[in-house]
């Protein structure tokens, strides 16, 4: 897998933090850049640790599945993208909550990044360099959530859907791009 498929990858996976770091701006009166640090550290370190999990997972009965794989990324991707433009077209309007603290901050870690631990298994099935791949995630998401901790705080609701959206078709074209690669189409 080459590394602008990686950083696309890393985007997508990042819009949900993303989004959830606009909701967390929204929260705050004034800029608090230590919240928006937080909120990167948080949301990056797991975005860096659940797709090294989902590889060791992967990993483990890649042998017995190589016949399919290229089938079980574009499922996964396009089940992952699909539910992220389903959420972003809901309308429904996540409630700004104004805590960082250990406990909310876990919570909405994990919860944004289960999507990375079942591409965590897809990068078992393809050629990536897990290393690489996990740092790319991390530093992106790290940086994508400050910036949308500040867009949230200066203009509000604005982007969240657009850049669940936007995740969401990224993730479906990746798929779409590697089954295509392994059907011999691309």
């Amino acid at each position: 897998m080459k590394i602008w498929e990686l950083f696309m990858i890393a985007v997508g996976l990042s819009m949900d933090a993303f989004a959830v770091s606009v909701c967390k701006g929204l929260s705050m009166p004034k800029m608090v850049w230590k919240n928006a640090l937080l909120a990167g550290i948080y949301f990056g370190g797991f975005q860096m640790l659940m797709p090294l999990i989902g590889y060791c997972l992967g990993t483990g009965f890649q042998d017995k599945i190589t016949n399919i794989d290229h089938w079980i990324a574009f499922v996964l991707l396009g089940a992952i993208g699909a539910n992220m433009i389903k959420e972003a077209l809901s309308g429904e309007e996540e409630e700004a909550d104004p805590s960082f603290g250990v406990r909310t901050m876990l919570l909405l870690a994990v919860a944004t990044s289960i999507d990375a631990l079942a591409v965590g298994v897809t990068f078992a099935f393809l050629k990536v360099n897990i290393a690489a791949a996990v740092c790319l995630i991390g530093v992106t998401t790290f940086c994508l959530s400050i910036v949308g901790v500040r867009v949230g705080n200066v203009f509000g609701n604005k982007y969240k859907s657009k850049a669940e959206l936007a995740g969401g078709v990224i993730l479906i074209l990746m798929g779409l791009k590697i089954l295509l690669e392994h059907l011999g189409v691309l």
